[in-house]
C-alpha cells in the first residue's frame, strides 16, 4: 500500500486540494500498478511562519515583499 506525504503552505481551496488528491492517487496507481484503493495520501498544510527558506519564515518573505513595493 502507497503512502504519499505531501507537505504545502496553508490557504489554498478545499477544491484545489481534492483535485490534487485524485491526481495524485491516479498517477500512484498507474506508475505503480496498484489498486486507486490502495494509495494512501497524508495532507499536511504548513503555516507560512512554520515554513522556512534560507533561515526566514515564508510569512516574513512576504511581509518584506509587500514592504518594499
Amino acid at each position: 500500500m502507497p503512502i504519499v506525504q505531501v507537505h504545502l503552505l496553508e490557504g489554498r481551496e478545499e477544491k484545489d486540494i481534492k483535485n490534487m488528491l485524485l491526481e495524485v492517487t491516479e498517477a500512484i496507481s498507474n506508475s505503480l500498478h496498484v489498486e486507486k484503493e490502495r494509495v494512501r495520501i497524508i495532507v499536511n498544510e504548513v503555516p507560512s511562519s512554520h515554513w522556512g527558506i534560507a533561515g526566514v519564515s515564508k510569512k516574513e518573505i512576504d511581509i518584506d515583499k509587500v514592504n518594499k513595493k
